[in-house]
């Protein structure tokens, strides 16, 4: 009940009435709250400032499941014989999670790691040159870098990384092991490889150098064929790409061989615009499975596409998105493969950052091929197999160390292996530097124009090296094979 607008009751009696009586009660009940919320307020202060933190825990579910990280946690700062950071617990936890999986493309970086690595994706970075990944608890070698020191000094896909500068990486996570391995240009590292399970250990000594992410490299081979290079998928690669093209068309492409050998992958976004490229529209790129089993098709779309015949290379360095590549040309589009057998890298990455600047990377689904395949851990098969020469996995020669006559080594029998493929006869093929092998070394010398030693050191082995890196793209039977299954297509 409203009082008149004179503010009087307007029971002439002065009794109160029942609207009075409400409102007395509702003012009363009013208070009574307000003292509880206070009340509340004060003993969760209290308890807050000196009491029990479990007695504020109220309507909080508890995860039952980190009862026993707590405890570790609490045992470890109570009773570890020195102070311990909580940043130092929380990271190693995370660490340990993701260790936990199993999965070698899952990892934490904190936020000193996660800063280096975005610094390493950007135009360029200082190193050797390589994609790394761990493997049974091995650090693993995936591809070097197109030019980089990493592919001078001859490091292969899958060759083992054992040591760093004589430190021993195995079990050391991906993150650890650039770090370690990366560093300052015209800095040395040396890394102790094993390019077999049979063979023994060698040491690299790699001179770090910039290394640019150039990732595009396009030439004509002759008889109206281009090569085109891709070395990885970074955030230009799709516009080199591009401009490599129109300037193989300006002169004379009328057939196409696309490399992607030894390209370790990159951006996912890159692989799918250049895809797009090479596969009708409307016709399946590739396919992404979630944790659920959920499956999402990613179909070619209308635009840019090459319209003149193309071959594909692949080996055992091509990994990732350049599978992605080479599975959405071959099946959607009848493009052939050649060479060897993929890499096998089937799941995709999703990175997580946190506040702190700190990332963790996890996987997250399956990528299948355009017809469904899982090629994870079994790779790409090629619809030509082509072996590269023996000479191609020859490991590489330490131009620091000085081989001479009556050594006895693993490293001269490489060097005869060289020398013997670029046509130099150093006799038995069998590790002993005896006069035959000499004799062939300073053959070589002469014919280089280099200081006749009769050894084998300095500017010698470097050129021996490289006379070999040459003889093999000339006489490169993956890309004679393409050229020859492009010449036999129609226009």
């Amino acid at each position: 009940m409203e009082q008149d607008k004179t503010g009087q009751n307007p029971n002439p009696n002065g009794e109160e009435s029942s609207g009075s009586f409400i409102k007395i009660k509702k003012f009363q009940f009013v208070m009574l709250m307000f003292l509880l919320v206070f009340a509340t307020a004060g003993i969760t202060t209290f308890a807050l400032a000196f009491g029990d933190e479990k007695a504020v825990n109220v309507g909080v579910t508890e995860r039952t499941e980190f009862q026993k990280l707590y405890e570790a946690y609490d045992k470890l700062n109570e009773n570890y014989y020195k102070d311990l950071k909580d940043a130092d617990l929380v990271n190693g936890a995370i660490n340990g999670m993701l260790d936990a999986i199993g999965d070698p493309y899952s990892d934490y970086m904190d936020e000193e790691e996660a800063k280096k690595f975005q610094e390493s994706i950007s135009s360029s970075f200082e190193g050797i040159g390589a994609e790394i990944q761990e493997q049974n608890g091995f650090i693993s070698i995936v591809s070097p870098i197109k030019g980089s020191p990493a592919e001078k000094a001859g490091l292969q896909p899958n060759d083992k990384v054992l040591k760093v500068n004589g430190e021993s990486i195995q079990g050391m996570s991906v993150t650890d092991a650039v770090l370690l391995i990366r560093g300052k240009k015209g800095t040395k590292v040396t890394l102790t490889i094993q390019r077999s399970e049979q063979s023994d250990p060698r040491e690299v000594t790699i001179t770090r150098d910039e290394i640019p992410i150039e990732t595009v490299y396009a030439e004509m081979v002759g008889n109206g064929v281009a090569k085109v290079q891709i070395t990885s998928f970074s955030d230009d690669t799709y516009n080199e790409l591009q401009k490599a093209l129109k300037d193989m068309k300006d002169k004379g492409m009328k057939r196409l061989v696309l490399d992607l050998r030894q390209n370790p992958g990159g951006l996912l976004d890159q692989a799918i615009k250049i895809s797009n490229l090479f596969v009708p529209k409307g016709e399946v790129l590739f396919q992404v499975e979630d944790h659920n089993g959920k499956v999402e098709k990613f179909v070619a779309e209308d635009g840019d596409k090459i319209e003149v015949p193309v071959a594909v290379l692949i080996d055992g360095g091509s990994a990732s998105a350049s599978e992605i590549l080479a599975a959405a040309v071959s099946e959607s589009n009848d493009i052939p493969l050649i060479g060897t057998k993929t890499f096998g890298k089937g799941t995709v990455q999703t990175a997580e950052n946190f506040t702190d600047g700190s990332n963790m990377k996890f996987t997250t689904a399956k990528w299948l091929t355009p017809k469904g395949n899982w090629i994870h851990e079994k790779g790409i098969k090629p619809d030509y197999e082509v072996e590269m020469p023996d000479y191609a996995e020859l490991p590489y020669l330490n131009p620091e160390k000085e081989l001479t006559e009556s050594a006895l080594s693993e490293q001269v029998k490489t060097a005869e292996e060289m020398l013997n493929a670029l046509g130099f006869n150093p006799g038995n093929v069998d590790g002993f530097y005896d006069e035959d092998t000499k004799k062939a070394v300073s053959k070589f010398q002469e014919q280089m124009k280099l200081e006749v030693t009769g050894s084998l050191k300095g500017d010698t082995t470097i050129k021996l090296m490289e006379e070999l890196r040459d003889k093999l793209q000339e006489n490169d039977p993956q890309v004679k094979k393409a050229v020859e299954i492009l010449q036999q297509q129609k226009d």
